[in-house]
C-alpha cells in the first residue's frame, strides 16, 4: 500500500522560537533524549510504515543535520530506497531561498515528481510523536481525497499557537485557521457535543502531517506563489478541493519553543513516559556512535535518564537528563535539567591548555548546582556554578546564557568560570 508513496520532510527555517539551541543548528538537528535528533523521529515513523523514498528540505545551518542523515540513514546496492538531502538551490527558474514550506516543496516540485508517487507524504522535522503512516494513507485513498490532515484534540490553551481546523461529520474540511487569535475565531473553530472531549479538549490541531494528491500539490503549488502551507496553501486548498482530517489518538509534541522543548524532555523522565523511543520491532533510529556505556560511582538518581559514554561521580540528578558523554564531577547536583553532554572527549593536553588559560574543563565541574535549564553541548561549566532557572525571570540574551520563559540556556560551547550565580 505504501511502496509508491514519497516522504518529504520539511528541515525547518530559523527556528528563532527554539534559540539559542538553533544558533548554530536546524531546529531537527537539535539533541532530544539523550541519544537521538528531532529529524530521527519523522524518518524512522516513515521507515517502519515502509515508506523508504524520502527527502529532507533544508536551508538554515543545515551542515550538522546533513552530517547526522549522511551518517544515520543509509540503504544497500539491492535496495530503491534512500534519504536524500534537497538543501536550496539556484536554478534557471530561480535563484532565491526557499521563502516557508510551501516555497521550498514549491522549488523541489521537479525532483518529487521525477518518482512519480501516487502519494506525497510532506511532514515536519520538528515534532514527537509515533504515528503508523500506513493507516493514514489508506484512510487518505479510502475517501478519494485531494488532501488528508491528520489532526489532534487540543485545549484551549494550545489553540492559538497552532493551526485549528473544522470539519463537517463525515470528516471533510470545511475551514483552517492558522494560529487563530480572537475570540470569535475561536468560537467559530470550537467542538461541540460529542466531537468534544470530555477532558476540556475542544479543538482539533492540524499535526503538519499532510498527504497529497501528486497532481493536486503541483497544480496548488504552480498556480500559487503563497510561501507556507499553514497559513496558505491549506486555506485556499479547502475551498476548492476534497481535505479530509484524519484523527489521531496518540501523544504528539510541536517542539518550536523552548518551554515545548524542555517539557517533552522532561516528560521522558516520568514513570510512565507518553512518549519511548524503543519499541520492540519499531525503535527509533538514529547514528550509532559505538561508545561505552555510561560510568556511574556514588551517585543518588531519582527518574534520570543517562547517556552512553557519561562519567558521573557522586552527584545527585533529579528528574534530569545527561547525554552522551557527559562528564559530571562529584558534589554536583542536577534537578529537572537537560544536559546535552559532549560531542567529544577532552584529554590530558586539552586539560592542561584550558587550565592555563582559566577555562574549566568540558562538563561540570565539583560542586556546582544546576536546576531549572538547559546545557547545550561541549559546555565547560566551572566549580561552584549556580543556574538557577524559576518562573517569572525575564527573557535575556547574554554571552554565556539565555533565559527563556524562565528557563536558563547554557549556548553549546559556552564556558561559566569557577563560582558563577546566573
Amino acid at each position: 500500500m505504501t511502496d509508491k508513496v514519497l516522504t518529504v520532510v520539511l528541515g525547518g527555517g530559523r527556528g528563532t522560537r527554539l534559540y539559542p539551541l538553533t544558533k548554530v543548528r536546524a531546529k531537527p538537528a537539535v539533541p532530544i533524549g539523550a541519544k537521538y535528533r528531532l529529524i530521527d523521529v519523522a524518518i524512522s515513523n516513515s521507515l517502519h510504515a515502509r515508506i523508504d523514498r524520502i527527502y529532507v528540505l533544508t536551508q538554515f545551518n543545515s551542515a550538522s543535520l546533513h552530517r547526522h542523515i549522511k551518517r544515520t540513514y543509509s540503504f544497500d546496492s539491492f535496495s530503491e530506497g534512500f534519504v536524500d538531502i534537497l538543501a536550496a538551490e539556484q536554478t534557471q527558474t530561480s535563484d532565491s531561498w526557499y521563502q516557508g514550506t510551501a516555497d521550498a516543496v514549491r522549488q523541489t516540485l521537479h525532483h518529487i515528481m521525477h518518482d512519480r508517487p501516487s502519494v506525497v507524504l510532506i511532514l515536519s522535522g520538528d515534532h514527537l510523536y509515533r504515528m503508523d503512516y500506513r493507516a493514514f494513507v489508506e484512510e487518505h485513498r479510502e475517501r478519494k481525497a485531494d488532501l488528508s490532515v491528520a489532526v489532534k484534540l487540543v485545549d484551549s490553551g494550545a489553540a492559538p499557537g497552532l493551526g485549528i481546523v473544522k470539519v463537517g461529520p463525515d470528516g471533510h474540511v470545511v475551514d483552517f485557521c492558522e494560529k487563530p487569535k480572537s475570540g470569535a475565531a475561536l468560537d467559530h473553530l470550537r467542538l461541540a457535543g460529542r466531537a468534544a472531549a470530555p477532558d476540556g479538549n475542544r479543538y482539533l490541531a492540524s499535526m503538519g502531517v499532510y498527504a497529497f494528491d501528486p497532481e493536486v500539490l503541483q497544480r496548488v503549488l504552480e498556480e500559487s506563489s503563497a510561501a507556507d502551507f499553514g497559513r496558505d496553501i491549506i486555506p485556499a486548498t479547502i475551498r476548492n478541493h476534497h481535505v479530509h482530517a484524519h484523527r489521531f489518538e496518540g501523544y504528539w509534541a510541536d517542539i518550536g519553543t523552548i518551554r515545548a522543548f524542555y517539557e517533552a524532555n522532561l516528560a521522558l523522565t516520568d514513570p510512565e513516559p507518553p512518549f519511548l523511543f524503543y519499541l520492540p520491532g519499531a525503535p527509533i533510529y538514529t547514528r550509532p556512535r559505538y561508545l561505552s556505556a555510561a560510568w556511574l560511582d556514588g551517585c543518588h538518581l531519582e527518574r534520570a535518564i543517562i547517556g552512553d559514554g557519561s562519567d558521573i561521580r557522586d552527584a545527585i540528578i533529579r528528574r534530569s537528563i545527561a547525554g552522551l558523554r557527559s562528564i559530571i564531577r562529584p558534589g554536583v547536583r542536577l534537578t529537572n535539567t537537560i544536559m546535552m553532554g559532549g560531542d567529544f572527549y577532552e584529554g590530558p593536553e586539552e586539560h592542561a591548555r584550558n587550565r592555563a588559560r582559566g577555562v574549566p574543563d568540558m562538563g561540570i565541574g565539583e560542586g556546582s548546582l544546576i536546576q531549572n535549564a538547559i546545557i547545550d553541548k561541549n559546555a565547560s561549566i566551572g566549580r561552584g556554578v549556580r543556574i538557577c532557572g524559576e518562573p517569572g525571570r525575564p527573557d535575556v540574551d547574554e554571552e554565556c546564557y539565555s533565559i527563556r520563559d524562565g528557563i536558563v540556556v547554557i549556548p553549546k560551547h559556552a564556558i561559566i568560570p569557577d563560582g558563577t550565580i546566573i
